[in-house]
């Protein structure tokens, strides 16, 4: 109930007290955290993601061209720059989130064909 915009902590407590009583400060903070637990949990998500991208090594010698997919722009962007990480590549302007799913596709393939090579 507590999610609802339209019902406060405060209310709830007047209508069904809780067993013991709680100051106004624990209240308002208990009531943030159930209204806003959707939200924080989304926003973790997608810092999990980001610390993923990081982590994910993109070969010195990639040869942006072969990357099915990526506009001629974002492939001459990424050859110029020679980013690191996916996350490096995420961070240079004018590359889309789609062009970097498309290069962890692509880095995802390449590795798995190396495996069973």
């Amino acid at each position: 109930l507590l999610r609802r915009p339209q019902l406060s902590y405060a209310v709830l407590a007047a209508l069904v007290p809780p067993p013991q009583t709680y100051t106004r400060e624990v209240g308002a903070e208990v009531e943030i955290a159930v209204k806003y637990a959707g939200y924080i949990r989304r926003q973790e998500e997608g810092v999990a993601r980001l610390r993923h991208l990081e982590h994910t090594r993109i070969p010195d010698n990639l040869n942006y061209t072969g990357v099915s997919g990526l506009s001629v722009e974002i492939q001459e962007k990424l050859s110029a720059l020679r980013p690191r990480s996916l996350g490096q590549a995420a961070r240079i302007p004018g590359v889309t989130p789609a062009a970097v799913s498309l290069l962890a596709i692509h880095l995802k393939k390449g590795s798995l064909q190396a495996q069973t090579a």
